[in-house]
């Protein structure tokens, strides 16, 4: 005997079917609604003070005001943002747990064999938030004055100038390792735990592809020359500085963050704090602070946002072959 909804006719199929659909959207539009009933969670894979840090809970206040629910930040640093990460994705796909995404993420998928999650499988782009431009300074005693000048002189001088940086794999290596790929010059990656700048301004390293929050008053103070900034298009904040890229043709390197969220979260709930994540960016208030800070505003969609992690994570595989890099 064949199945009732098979006798049914066409047209009352079609009813019923419609009739389905139609409850579904109420449900998405109700359930868009109501959300969020309850305060949300942040992780944030970095200190409490760190940019990520800052950054997060600026845009945690905005949400928090926006949503009328508070928006809570959960620090769980180390492992280059890999412990934090493996929290968030063993959390309930509800909406009401979030990570603070940062290009380490992107890196860690290439420099780590086994990571217990997989930063595109597992989660679902959110929003885009923030890049922050970083800048290729040298010690007052490097004798070039320009990106041109400094080339030359490296292959000049082959693995006799070090390149400090904070960490094996972290932006300020991968930036360095990215312009060694696209010049051909030999430098030496010199990775330390703590702060590289002491020693950049005492000339025992020569080179640091720093943040630009990190080092913009020691520039402004003359104690550090900039040779060039790492994003696509000069900085209004150093509009002197070239970029990289008038040398480089396609160089453009930032430490960006963003929202995701575990995989299977709803779309509507994702719309939702797209949403408002977009309209924070648009805030002069949020603008000024982003500004201090020396961070941009990166507003996306998610299906921008997923395909810009997607080429992120493309284009630094190739950075990490390239310099042999490996987990600490």
């Amino acid at each position: 005997m064949l199945p009732s909804l098979v006798r049914l006719p066409r047209r009352r199929f079609l009813q019923l079917t419609a009739s389905a659909a139609a409850q579904s959207a109420v449900a998405q539009r109700a359930l868009a609604q109501t959300f969020p009933s309850r305060p949300i969670r942040i992780i944030v894979t970095w200190p409490a003070g760190s940019s990520p840090d800052i950054i997060a809970r600026i845009m945690a206040r905005w949400l928090s005001e926006r949503l009328t629910q508070q928006f809570i930040i959960d620090n769980r640093p180390g492992a280059l943002g890999s412990v934090g990460t493996a929290s968030a994705a063993r959390a309930n796909p509800d909406g009401y747990t979030l990570l603070q995404a940062t290009s380490a993420n992107v890196v860690n998928a290439s420099i780590h064999n086994s990571l217990g999650f997989d930063f595109i499988r597992d989660f679902a782009p959110v929003a885009g938030i923030a890049r922050i431009p970083q800048v290729m300074e040298v010690n007052l005693s490097v004798p070039a004055e320009t990106v041109p000048q400094f080339i030359a002189y490296a292959k000049a001088n082959p693995g006799k100038l070090n390149m400090a940086s904070g960490g094996i794999g972290g932006s300020q290596h991968l930036a360095g390792e990215l312009f060694k790929l696209m010049t051909g010059v030999d430098l030496l990656h010199v990775p330390y735990r703590d702060n590289p700048r002491p020693d950049l301004l005492n000339g025992q390293v020569q080179v640091m592809f720093d943040t630009l929050p990190a080092s913009i008053e020691l520039l402004r103070a003359g104690k550090l020359r900039a040779l060039a900034v790492t994003t696509a298009t000069r900085l209004e904040v150093l509009p002197e500085v070239p970029a990289l890229a008038e040398f480089l043709p396609g160089y453009e390197v930032s430490v960006w963050q963003g929202l995701v969220a575990p995989m299977t979260t709803r779309d509507e709930i994702i719309e939702v704090v797209n949403k408002e994540t977009g309209a924070g960016l648009m805030d002069a208030k949020v603008q000024a602070q982003f500004e201090n800070l020396g961070a941009v505003p990166m507003p996306m969609t998610p299906a921008e946002f997923q395909k810009f992690i997607a080429d992120e994570t493309e284009k630094w595989a190739e950075v990490v072959k390239f310099a042999n890099i490996r987990a600490d």
